[in-house]
């Protein structure tokens, strides 16, 4: 295929992905082509390489990670970073030859595989190593080379060989984490839980300003860079802006000690944006190239596989996971192809334009990937992990209530559709993790939310956030408002923390964790609550 098809065939999936406003042009989808040529593999000339004991400085400031695992592969990530807050980091614009390494035990005496592989300048020095030929369901541990530089020690863990009779799975699910509101304690703590794998559900970093003095952090021992107070719009931006998450020691600690599955919500570009369409209704053409500067970035940092890499402004993120028979992961994308907001966004009482039929927040080819998938389940657990509150959420009691235009109550019809194809599918046990609102809640997924004798479909749990909202409290001030609305939540908690959820042949069980405070360090982590339900009866009972 020549380049000139190439570039016809993204102008037109660019085209595709604006729905009803089609009205995107040429200019501005070639916009958006300029981060998906001219790349490693494409047919462009590599840069030039330099030898990587020419590296002065160490060049694993931001740590290592691991993800998307399956039975007999990992993915192992790194980013070279000697000066991780400044532009280009402080590498030179040339390839840098990077060695991984993966082995049974923490002293690599027993090597499992090995490798070399080029850090380009055009992904800004990332790595992205598809770790093959491993055994499944085992703990390994990685670390990468660049010269006399060696990078600190990770481990992860393999799934499950697909059709293992699997007796037990824990997981964790996180979201949430600016930076400005506080720090990442509650990840410290999430290093330090025995799980097989973490899912991030959304807002891995925020577009927001990061003051000198890191926000609520209030840093009196250090001062930051001037570059990071201010919005991210360029791939430049938001390059340094996962530079400074990536160095913060409590989320490294996180990455290094499991596997994580990533997914993500708005901020990672811009909040609540809604496909093509911005917060402030900027034209598509501008947006969608500050969308391919924020998702090329976000591949760059994060463990995924190569079918992940974006293309232009388009990334396809949702894919599939087998964890034996026990659970399957099905990773969803509500970002990328919802139809706008009704009612201009914010809280509104339903209405027509909430409740069209043709609205959706997967778009349909996501959703008839993810009914077919339920079709062809053989797992006891089907799992959703994705951003935006799923189940309803009344503000009141009253007949004027409002719901979330951006969470699945605005796109009731949408929801409507999914749990019918769950239904039809015989899924019996359906779980959804979600990230997204800043609080824990817990709920029973109802066939008729408006009637609460209705059966109950699955069970929700939504984890709070890692440090967005600071410190929190354990009771909000619409807590009363909420429990009354609606009895299906069954739990309400505003501090910050994680979830960890633990699947086995009889029940699941979730433990919502939380942090006393974010804006100083060192708080302990505790247990506010803990429930289960049953296989075959879906139901929150307290544990």
């Amino acid at each position: 295929m020549t380049q000139h098809s190439q570039q016809d065939q993204q102008l037109r999936a660019a085209a595709e992905h604006l729905g009803r406003r089609r009205f995107l042009t040429v200019a501005g989808a070639a916009a958006t082509l300029a981060f998906a040529t001219n790349l490693p593999g494409t047919g462009a000339a590599y840069a030039a390489e330099v030898d990587a004991k020419q590296l002065s400085e160490n060049p694993f400031t931001l740590g290592v990670a691991s993800g998307d695992p399956l039975p007999g592969s990992v993915v192992l990530w790194t980013r070279l970073a000697p000066r991780p807050y400044e532009p280009g980091n402080g590498m030179p614009e040339a390839r840098v030859s990077v060695r991984w390494e993966i082995a049974h035990d923490e002293k690599f005496a027993r090597i499992a595989g090995q490798g070399k592989a080029e850090a380009h300048p055009e992904f800004n020095h990332s790595i992205h190593i598809e770790a093959t030929g491993l055994g499944p369901d085992r703990v390994y541990y990685y670390r990468f080379r660049a010269g006399d530089w060696i990078s600190p020690v990770g481990r992860t863990r393999t799934a499950p060989a697909r059709g293992a009779s699997l007796q037990s799975l824990r997981l964790g699910a996180v979201s949430c984490q600016a930076y400005h509101d506080g720090y990442f304690t509650a990840h410290r703590h999430l290093a330090e839980e025995d799980l097989d794998v973490v899912f991030h559900l959304g807002d891995y970093l925020y577009e927001y300003p990061v003051n000198a003095v890191g926000g609520a952090r209030n840093y009196t021992d250090r001062t930051l860079p001037a570059l990071f107070n201010k919005e991210t719009v360029t791939l430049e931006d938001y390059r340094l802006r996962y530079a400074l998450y990536k160095s913060d020691p409590d989320l490294q600690a996180a990455h290094a000690a499991h596997p994580f599955v990533v997914t993500w919500d708005d901020h990672e570009v811009e909040n609540n944006y809604a496909s093509a369409i911005s917060e402030d209704n900027l034209p598509p053409a501008e947006f969608l190239a500050r969308r391919a500067a924020g998702y090329r970035a976000y591949w760059e940092n994060q463990p995924l596989r190569r079918p992940q890499r974006p293309s232009g402004s388009d990334m396809q993120l949702y894919r599939r996971m087998q964890y034996g028979t026990l659970a399957q992961f099905d990773i969803l994308d509500t970002r990328q192809y919802r139809s706008d907001q009704a009612y201009g966004d914010g809280w509104h009482a339903p209405g027509p334009e909430s409740t069209d039929k043709n609205r959706t927040l997967t778009g349909a080819t996501q959703e008839r990937w993810l009914t077919d998938g339920w079709r062809g389940s053989t797992a006891l657990w089907n799992v959703v992990p994705q951003q935006v509150t799923f189940s309803e959420r009344r503000s009141t009691t009253a007949a004027d209530y409002k719901v979330s235009m951006d969470s699945w109550d605005g796109y009731s019809a949408s929801r409507d559709r999914v749990l019918a194809g769950a239904e039809a599918a015989g899924v019996d046990n359906l779980v959804v993790l979600t990230g997204d609102v800043h609080v824990h809640y817990a709920f029973d997924i109802k066939k008729d939310f408006g009637d609460p004798g209705s059966r109950t479909q699955g069970v929700e749990f939504v984890t709070t956030s890692i440090a967005s909202g600071k410190d929190g409290a354990d009771k909000p001030p619409n807590w009363d408002a909420y429990m009354t609305a609606n009895p299906h939540m069954k739990f309400y908690n505003g501090r910050r923390g994680y979830v960890t959820v633990e699947l086995d042949q009889e029940k699941v069980r979730a433990d919502y964790r939380t942090v006393s405070a974010v804006t100083t360090q060192g708080a302990p982590v505790a247990t506010a609550a803990s429930f289960v339900s049953e296989a075959g009866d879906p139901g929150l009972k307290p544990a």
